[in-house]
């Protein structure tokens, strides 16, 4: 069952009851996404072998004598024609390549013409907000797509609302009930809770379910700010003030629900970053209380989280949408932990009788269901959350090479390969193949967690396409390059071969 959490609106303030703790995650310290350089492979290599196995064996000998764990599949794209097979039906963690799978099986259950709804309503005095599981509700960059301003939804609410001659609202609910209440998966590390690619997963998520947060030295005092600006949010400031040498900045999570303790050193100035809240849609409901008492809304009463059936009273004022299209792009693009997480739970949602509390447990079986219909084994899958941080998740490289076979052959294709990062231009590989024989000539989805990378997707070539798929386990220094390398290596041997 789903529980009801209330919130106490007095006055212009909010009072919040905290039913039950979160996870207490320890310091972090919160630098931005790890970029990997490119490490050379040296000189001293033997000479290359004029075919493409040959070539691709020479290039991960190395690592393979230290250890390193390969699972790689390439195929022709047309033909399905296996051209390179190294332990391809090994298990290996896949890091975030398990969101090829999650946005594969989403497209297929969903969709390519599904788009989330967020409905905003009311129900006599009483504002009703009905999430959809939508991930990118107020997302920072889906917005810059479109040219909107941050905070542009509460402004559309509150216009609505003086549109329709309202200047009083007696209380808020919010329904987020389109998912459980589980809002972080099991298996992730309590070290990261507070990261933005560990974020909860809500059935109403709003901002990537984060805050930013800067620290500014003013003549030797420290000023902390957050944005957006809310009280929603509690910090703590133990920064201390520095006149020399390097400072750097972290927070951690307070034994309180959404208190958070900032500590490090502060020479000038530090973030903004990102840093993840607690009780998603108590925070969306929160912010449009203190959007609408800004712009002159007498709003009052109580803020609840819980299930609404729009069958009651419910007058529609407002609808904000999100397409399959923007969800795919955000999830494999940008690997967006939370776009691939609501995909899995909308799965989960959508194949329930009552089209609600969408769970990871149901979707993964759901997506265990479409990898066996595909004619993937259970041997090659072994599935926990849907964006690849958790390391108990086990995929093969045929089994991605599979899935993106079966995209590559319907009608989805061209949503799906537009959504994959483009080498050279953009996404998490457009620091990579920048070269002319290679930029713009390979979409993949990159993975990376401890000790894992992985990059899937497909290579363009005067030949044909390539689907190809680079699982590594134990891996080092090295391996982003020596993968990198492998995609290069089918594109020259295409040139060579025309």
């Amino acid at each position: 069952m789903k529980t009801h959490i209330k919130i106490l609106l007095i006055g212009v303030g909010f009072a919040l009851s905290v039913g039950s703790l979160a996870p207490i995650a320890p310091p972090a310290w919160c630098a931005g996404p790890i970029e990997e350089t490119p490490v050379s492979l040296g000189d001293n290599q033997p000479q290359t072998p004029t075919d493409l196995p040959g070539k691709i064996d020479q290039i991960i000998r190395k690592s393979l004598e230290q250890r390193v764990r390969f699972s790689i599949h390439i195929i022709e794209a047309d033909s399905g024609k296996t051209v390179y097979d190294h332990d391809a039906r090994e298990l290996m963690i896949p890091a975030s390549n398990m969101k090829i799978i999650t946005s594969a099986a989403a497209l297929n259950y969903l969709g390519s013409d599904f788009v989330y709804k967020t409905k905003v309503g009311l129900c006599g005095d009483t504002l009703v907000v009905i999430g959809s599981g939508d991930p990118l509700l107020g997302d920072e960059r889906k917005d810059s797509w479109y040219g909107r301003e941050p905070g542009w939804i509460f402004k559309d609410i509150s216009h609505a609302l003086k549109t329709e001659g309202i200047e009083k609202i007696d209380s808020i609910i919010v329904d987020s009930t389109v998912f459980d209440n589980e809002r972080v998966h099991p298996s992730w590390p309590a070290k990261d809770l507070n990261k933005w690619y560990a974020c909860e997963v809500s059935g109403l998520n709003y901002n990537d379910n984060c805050v930013k947060i800067s620290v500014k030295n003013v003549e030797g005092k420290i000023a902390i700010f957050v944005d957006p600006q809310t009280t929603f949010v509690s910090l703590i400031n133990n920064v201390e003030s520095i006149s020399k040498g390097d400072g750097a900045v972290g927070t951690y999570r307070n034994r309180h629900p959404n208190t958070l303790i900032v500590f490090g050193k502060c020479r000038d100035a530090a973030g903004p970053f990102d840093v993840a809240i607690e009780r998603p849609a108590a925070f969306f409901g929160f912010l449009l209380f203190e959007h609408l008492v800004a712009t002159g809304i007498n709003a009052q009463g109580q803020l609840v989280e819980k299930t609404f059936d729009e069958e009651n009273d419910f007058n529609p004022l407002i609808e904000f949408t999100t397409s399959m299209a923007d969800c795919l792009k955000r999830c494999n693009k940008n690997s967006l932990g939370l776009a691939a997480e609501a995909m899995l739970k909308t799965i989960a949602a959508y194949n329930n009788p009552d089209g609600k509390n969408g769970s990871w447990e149901r979707g993964r079986e759901l997506v265990a269901d479409y990898l066996m219909e595909l004619g993937i084994d259970k041997s090659q899958f072994y599935l926990d959350d849907g964006s690849g941080l958790s390391r108990q998740n086990e995929l093969t490289a045929y089994a991605i090479t599979t899935v993106l076979s079966s995209l590559y052959k319907s009608e989805d294709w061209p949503i799906y390969r537009d959504s994959l990062s483009m080498g050279g231009v953009d996404g998490t590989i457009s620091g990579y193949f920048k070269e002319e024989p290679y930029k713009g000539k390979i979409r993949g989805k990159t993975g990376y967690i401890n000790g894992v990378r992985s990059l899937s997707g497909v290579c363009s070539t005067d030949q044909g396409d390539y689907i190809f798929s680079i699982l590594v386990n134990n891996a080092n220094g090295q391996t982003r390059t020596v993968i990198n390398e492998i995609a290069k290596t089918i594109i020259d041997h295409a040139a060579q071969e025309d």
